[in-house]
């Protein structure tokens, strides 16, 4: 039997379009997507790291539960999560609803460094593996133009910190040290170990080339 057709069945406890095309960068085509509806909101005085493993942890949980096992007989079930928080220091900032959030969240970052936490985690038939990333971005002072014409651009609706390092904000990154992936929501490196820890053949399809 090939590898593929005896290879555990990829769960992605997301919709995200961004982490969709990220995986399908490494050659995997994720073999079901289940969005894990879970309260994001930070408890008093939590971490931005504490958060990030939090949040990816329930996410695999929740997904999980759900996944339709009878669509899958005898085969494992891996359930892949991730969690992206933006923090200046220890305070979270918000995924960016309204005008006010985003041009809060923008002014906090200019001309200053500040963390990305990407939480991973992967259930598996043998338990929950966890893996957690963090990266340094430091943003170029902006002047109140490029600040209105970013707002304006409406780029930073639903976006963490209010930006998307491969959207327009990209020209705002001065410096990035650290996972650029996990800083677009999943980090590759780190997805892929996890991945191979639990027997998921990461490499299976790359002589087939890149997956459109």
């Amino acid at each position: 039997m090939s590898p593929m057709t005896d290879r555990p069945v990829l769960v992605l406890a997301s919709a995200s379009p961004r982490r969709v095309a990220l995986l399908n960068q490494l050659g995997i085509a994720p073999d079901l997507l289940l969005p894990a509806d879970v309260d994001e909101t930070p408890g008093r005085a939590e971490l931005p790291r504490r958060l990030a493993r939090r949040l990816a942890r329930a996410k695999a949980e929740v997904a999980a539960l759900r996944v339709p096992l009878q669509d899958y007989p005898g085969r494992e079930v891996l359930v892949l999560a991730a969690d992206t928080v933006v923090a200046v220091g220890r305070r979270i900032l918000p995924k960016a609803e309204t005008f006010a959030d985003a041009e809060a969240c923008i002014a906090l970052l200019s001309g200053r460094s500040h963390r990305v936490f990407t939480g991973l985690a992967l259930a598996t038939p043998s338990g929950l593996r966890e893996k957690l990333v963090e990266t340094r971005i430091r943003f170029k002072r902006l002047s109140s133009q490029e600040m209105a014409d970013y707002l304006a651009s409406g780029e930073w609706q639903g976006k963490a910190g209010g930006y998307a390092v491969q959207g327009f904000a990209g020209a705002f990154v001065a410096s990035v040290s650290g996972s650029y992936s996990s800083v677009v929501g999943l980090p590759l490196h780190e997805a892929a170990h996890l991945l191979e820890s639990a027997r998921y053949p990461v490499r299976a399809r790359w002589a087939e080339g890149a997956i459109a």
